[in-house]
């Protein structure tokens, strides 16, 4: 894999958006598509925001969650549990107040968090995205 270009950081005291808006830059650097970013603090127990990303094949899937754990390690946020991967479908990590889901194209169409959790709001992230 090729070096990406992003900030040296120091995540460990961050706040939950902060972190979820650097897994979306690394998500974007690895060229992830259809990232969303939803805060659903007010609709489940289990994290504050969700970030959502598709890759094009099952080895990208795997590659962009693989980044995600390790560019969030090197900023002083440990994943605590990684769930799925081994099908290339959906691989969910864990970093307590945020979780990342990347999915392949038809994992994404076929859970739909987006429709489980539509009540939960959509953070505008553009201003994070380079164009692909």
């Amino acid at each position: 894999m090729d070096q990406i270009e992003l900030p040296v950081c120091e995540l460990a005291d961050a706040s939950s958006l902060d972190i979820a808006k650097y897994a979306v830059r690394v998500l974007d650097a690895r060229r992830g598509r259809e990232i969303k970013l939803l805060h659903v603090e007010e609709h489940t127990s289990i994290a504050d925001y969700f970030v959502l990303a598709t890759g094009s094949s099952r080895t990208q899937v795997n590659a962009l969650a693989d980044e995600v754990a390790y560019r969030l390690d090197l900023c002083g946020v440990p994943l605590l549990r990684r769930e799925g991967g081994e099908s290339g479908v959906w691989t969910l990590l864990d970093f307590g107040s945020v979780i990342v889901h990347v999915f392949s194209r038809d994992g994404r169409e076929f859970y739909n968090l987006e429709k489980l959790f539509e009540a939960g709001t959509e953070v505008d992230i553009a201003s994070l995205l380079t164009e692909n």
